[in-house]
């Protein structure tokens, strides 16, 4: 019997991830779908990327930079809509832009003699403008969320890691428990 429960224990670790990864695929294609009044599954998903890629492309065009400027300089200038706008912009920039933040691996140690460490990614060296010279700005993610800290601490308690960010990232995201390298210190 205790064999029979862990081959069911098994497959459900198995099953699991594949069943949610494709119910929350085919509930975002379903959605989209909606929205557009498409009777094709999936036609809507496949509309948007390429409309997303269109404007990535039409985006790269000198003669559309300063149209998307205009656009820019208006939702800075709109109150309510620029406390949404930047922060979205500047995340995404932060994950997938041509300003890359989190490309910079990093443990922070919590105490001189050593002790915890806590993982994260370097977003910021200086903090001068704040007054904080010789600290960094150090964002970290949290496991099973979409959400961080900002973390403010002496430079000298950061140190490299010898990791893909998308490696570290995975890490963290799972907990520890991803099925990567694990992170090692930059010797």
């Amino acid at each position: 019997m205790k064999k029979l429960v862990n081959y069911f224990l098994r497959g459900l670790v198995i099953i699991a991830p594949v069943g949610l990864t494709l119910y929350i695929c085919w509930t975002i294609f379903v959605t989209v779908d909606r929205w557009l009044h498409l009777p094709i599954p999936g036609a809507g998903f496949a509309l948007a990327l390429v409309l997303t890629t269109l404007v990535g492309f039409l985006g790269s065009n000198l003669l559309a930079k300063g149209l998307l400027s205009g656009i820019e300089e208006l939702m800075g200038r709109l109150p309510l809509v620029r406390l949404f706008y930047a922060p979205t912009r500047d995340l995404l920039n932060a994950f997938v832009g041509e300003q890359r933040r989190f490309n910079r691996p990093v443990a922070v140690t919590l105490t001189s003699e050593g002790g915890p460490k806590l993982l994260g990614f370097v977003t910021r060296d200086s903090l001068a403008r704040l007054g904080l010279d010789d600290h960094a700005a150090v964002y970290l993610p949290q496991s099973y969320n979409f959400a961080g800290t900002l973390l403010v601490v002496p430079s000298r308690q950061v140190t490299p890691l010898a990791i893909e960010s998308a490696d570290l990232m995975a890490f963290i995201v799972s907990g520890g428990v991803a099925e990567s390298a694990g992170p090692a210190v930059a010797g």
